[in-house]
């Protein structure tokens, strides 16, 4: 299996973005309003608490966009938003051709929509396929659908723009966001979209950024008083933003690290280790022997967390020792018992070697 994982930011790229957020917090701010719990409710003027509409323009300038929205239904609705805005039932979408994330493909299917799939990693074919007077719109994941994915997001969206410089483009920049040097709408696309649960934000708040008209037009169509986000859960959301760059970035050196360690140093019953963004940046440990679900059983009993909350939620810190992901599953079938992926969470390399180390020879005792 040969991987092509996103290039993470390191911590002192982290720290700038901590830095730039709490800048531009203090340019729509007093510094009375943001120590306190927001307002709530429609405000004359702005159909949604002032706080709420603050954030979000604290949000448009630092992704350096037009406009944001928070909305409820995190990531997944935020995307389905995004779709519904660019794009009306029964029209053609072209997305990359691999499985596609359970929860984007209902999206997908309760707009009708048809897809036309092209290979992202061949720019040769995505310049062929551009110009298609059938395609309305265009969706692209940030991460990796399959381990072999290898599209740079920049690349991609400038040779998308230089054959049709109109074309609704809409990223899906879950597990990236704050990881990565940019999101989708920063580098040409028309709208990004994120869960800010997955930035240790509040449950359930997903994200738009990005263009103007657009955005403009799902917060007219989304006018009711139990859509808006409270004030109290928009200041949550910057909370989180602020603390997430620097500790993703950490997540990051210690995967690393353990993929350093394993490959270089070996652990009994492991055949190798592999770095991919399946759907975070994770390692990805062959075991030696169909034992996967042993191990993450008994990593489980030896302090691992056996699945996720909001992947890299505010309630997550000790290491995530999982199954793979149900797209990298369906790509590659035949490693599911030999191939488990682990999240260091908050955790350091030493907890998650230990811990891997002890589970593998469990396991095996186990089966002897």
């Amino acid at each position: 299996m040969i991987t092509y994982p996103l290039s993470s930011i390191r911590i002192n790229e982290a720290m700038q973005l901590q830095f730039r957020l709490v800048d531009e917090i203090t340019k729509i701010f007093s510094g009375t309003a943001i120590l306190t719990r927001g307002d709530l409710g429609l405000s004359d003027g702005y159909n949604q608490p002032i706080t709420t509409h603050k954030v979000e323009r604290v949000l448009a300038n630092f992704f350096h966009a037009q406009e944001a929205m928070l909305v409820r239904g995190a990531g997944t609705m935020a995307l389905r938003l995004a779709l519904s805005a660019v794009m009306k039932p029964n029209q053609c979408l072209l997305i990359h051709d691999a499985p596609i994330y359970p929860t984007t493909k209902t999206s997908i299917e309760m707009m009708n929509l048809t897809c036309i799939r092209i290979n992202f990693n061949d720019m040769d074919a995505v310049k062929h396929c551009i110009n298609n007077r059938e395609l309305h719109a265009i969706l692209i994941q940030v991460t990796r659908q399959k381990p072999d994915d290898s599209y740079d997001l920049r690349e991609l969206i400038s040779t998308i723009r230089s054959i049709n410089p109109e074309i609704p483009i809409v990223t899906d920049d879950n597990y990236a966001v704050l990881k990565t040097g940019y999101i989708g709408c920063e580098v040409g696309a028309t709208i990004a979209s994120f869960s800010t649960f997955k930035l240790l934000g509040p449950e359930g708040i997903g994200c738009l950024v990005g263009d103007q008209h657009y955005i403009s037009t799902i917060k007219r169509d989304n006018y009711s008083g139990g859509l808006q986000v409270q004030g109290h859960e928009a200041i949550d959301v910057l909370r989180g933003m602020i603390s997430a760059p620097v500790s993703l970035a950490i997540s990051a050196m210690v995967v690393e690290e353990c993929y350093e360690h394993i490959n270089n140093h070996a652990i009994a019953g492991v055949k190798r280790a592999f770095i991919a963004n399946a759907q975070s940046k994770v390692l990805l440990v062959e075991l030696e022997d169909p034992i996967a679900n042993d191990v993450l059983r008994i990593a489980n009993e030896l302090g691992a967390a056996p699945h996720p909350v909001g992947a890299e939620s505010k309630y997550e810190f000790v290491p995530m020792f999982y199954r793979l992901s149900g797209t990298f599953r369906e790509a590659y079938p035949e490693v599911t018992q030999r191939m488990i992926r682990i999240n260091p969470m908050r955790a350091g390399s030493t907890s998650i070697l230990r811990i891997l180390h002890d589970a593998i020879q469990q396991a095996k005792e186990k089966h002897l």
